[in-house]
């Protein structure tokens, strides 16, 4: 990628430099990977989520000697919407940020033109906020995320939206690959603390109910796992390596994969398909994480880049911005009918050329990625 000249404007700032960072490992793209040039979309608009309940892998026996199997269901995304957008620029500190603030601005208005959101079903939290509650301290974020998720039903889509200043610190739990939980940077954080993923999880996504959709967006450095959600998916639409499906031991990893494919033949073929699993201590952290984090929910990640990678604070058409923020809203105006594959192939295109993160999809169950996005 030599041959691009630098972005426009002053350097991004990075959004990483936190307490706790420790040095990031480039990792290079996972093979296969071209931008999109093999992917002819099909004619017309993605299809629509089934309504029905989606089982996956194998069954189990269950007390009474009925035979259970994982499910979860879809959101139709047509009850109520509600949505929390947080931006901090961390002003007068040796980390400030530029477009924190202007992303949480965009995605309120971009929220309510494009996909039917109220502005008064929306709180904001910026660090430029008069009001007290409105400030984007560790307390008011996690007792906004607790008003996102109260009285949750299924078909109701639910939006989060962070753009910060994101990093790392040691996993306690023994659920992450790297031995590292992904957090987030309150306006407060030195005085009060950060708030790590097992968190944000407990609090987004495991107490929503079946057919009930989260999609959050992380802005942020170090964001690939940062909602802690155990399936992550490729721009081919593939379940990725190293995130092995925990009960590859059982075959579900094929039947997982078969379903991601479409394949519903092949999902009851699965314990003949090769299963691949991964060795040692990743196979144990991957089995944790989708024994604890797997959800009957809809819930959705788009991050900013891998766990390993940082986010860049850049100056897109003159106004600073986060590069993931600008991506996302730029791909679904320029084309509001995509499939999850399609827009994180158009995603990707757009930060490719000036930026080396790699924004991650990732979900709390294994996703059909040819249905078309909505929220």
């Amino acid at each position: 990628s030599s041959s691009y000249g630098p972005p426009p404007g002053p350097p991004p700032v990075q959004r990483n430099s936190y307490p706790g960072q420790h040095p990031s490992h480039q990792h290079s793209g996972y093979p296969g990977q071209q931008y999109g040039q093999q992917f002819a979309p099909p004619s017309g608009p993605p299809p629509m989520p089934p309504q029905q309940q989606q089982h996956y892998g194998p069954q189990v026996g269950a007390q009474g000697g009925q035979p259970q199997q994982p499910y979860f269901q879809y959101s139709q995304c047509n009850g109520k919407k509600k949505a929390l957008c947080i931006g901090i620029n961390y002003f007068n500190t040796s980390s400030e940020l530029r477009g924190c603030i202007n992303d949480a601005q965009n995605m309120q208005r971009f929220l309510c033109t494009q996909f039917g959101y109220k502005r008064e079903d929306i709180v904001m939290l910026t660090d430029d906020a008069s009001n007290p509650r409105q400030l984007p301290t560790r307390d008011n974020i996690l007792q906004a995320m607790q008003w996102l998720v109260r009285d949750a039903h299924p078909n109701d889509s639910l939006f989060f939206h962070y753009s910060g200043h994101g990093g790392q610190t040691k996993d306690l739990d023994g659920d992450e690959a790297d031995g590292y939980d992904e957090v987030i940077y309150p306006v407060d954080h030195e005085r009060a603390g950060h708030i790590v993923d097992d968190t944000m999880h407990d609090i987004l996504v495991k107490s929503l109910p079946p057919g009930c959709r989260i999609t959050a967006i992380f802005d942020s450095c170090h964001s690939g796992s940062v909602l802690d959600l155990p399936y992550m998916y490729s721009t081919e639409g593939k379940i990725k390596e190293p995130n092995l499906a925990a009960e590859a031991g059982q075959g579900l990893m094929s039947a997982v994969s078969s379903y991601a494919r479409g394949d519903m033949g092949g999902m009851f073929k699965s314990a003949m398909g090769i299963v691949k699993v991964a060795s040692g201590n990743t196979k144990k952290t991957e089995e944790y994480a989708r024994r604890t984090k797997t959800s009957a929910a809809d819930a959705i990640s788009w991050s900013g880049c891998k766990d390993s990678q940082t986010s860049a604070d850049a100056v897109e058409a003159g106004t600073a911005t986060g590069a993931m923020s600008y991506a996302f809203i730029s791909a679904l105006s320029q084309n509001p009918q995509q499939s999850y594959q399609m827009l994180l192939i158009s995603i990707r295109e757009i930060l490719r050329t000036k930026y080396s993160q790699k924004p991650q999809l990732s979900a709390s169950h294994p996703i059909d990625t040819n249905l078309m996005f909505i929220c």
